[in-house]
């Protein structure tokens, strides 16, 4: 039984994860290795079939295991888990001594994916598992990759019914501004429909 508050998200509607902005953690594992990276260049690409857009620099070893499994995780972490992210994003996985683990280095615990080998993070407040759509020249050129989203799952209590609902500081998701500064997601509100000026 999962320890993750797991609840899926209609493939069609899981851009919604994504949509406001938030940091992600990408997880990777390949070859009984497993990693993780800061990113604040993730974005929703497509809903039918689902699909993101993340950029993953060529000197890191999340790509040399994302290239290895064709797989990895977007985990949108929370106000709560901010340390963890900072020091995901401050160090590579390649600068640890053999056999040494980045997500136990850097406080974060872990179970495996549902539909992906890659990890999916606890903290986090959302998981899309990929898959990698090969695109050879977008990766090279700029370190650009396609991920058809193959599942998605979303804390009930953060996100439910297709809209976000922060009840509580530490479950916002983040946004990185650099230097160690973040945003948390802020205030929400509504406006009718048909309110726009024509």
């Amino acid at each position: 039984m999962s320890a993750l508050p797991l609840a899926p998200v209609e493939l069609a509607k899981s851009y919604l994860l994504l949509n406001h902005g938030p940091v992600t953690l990408v997880s990777s594992a390949a070859g009984g290795r497993r990693n993780v990276m800061a990113a604040a260049w993730a974005m929703p690409l497509d809903f039918n079939p689902a699909k993101v857009a993340v950029v993953i620099d060529k000197a890191t070893l999340s790509r040399e295991l994302i290239e290895a499994s064709g797989e990895f995780v977007l985990n949108l972490p929370c106000r709560a888990i901010a340390a963890q992210v900072l020091a995901a994003g401050s160090l590579s996985g390649r600068d640890l001594p053999a056999g040494d683990d980045k997500l136990g280095h850097c406080g974060l615990a872990a179970e495996p994916g549902r539909a992906v080998a890659a990890p999916l993070l606890a903290g986090c407040v959302g998981w899309l598992e990929c898959r990698v759509i090969p695109e050879a020249h977008n990766q090279q050129a700029y370190d650009l990759f396609i991920g058809e989203v193959v599942a998605a799952w979303a804390d009930p209590a953060v996100f439910a019914d297709g809209r976000w609902n922060f009840p509580d500081a530490d479950r916002h998701t983040i946004h990185y501004r650099a230097g160690g500064h973040f945003f948390a997601t802020g205030e929400a509100f509504s406006l009718p429909a048909g309110s726009a000026d024509d």
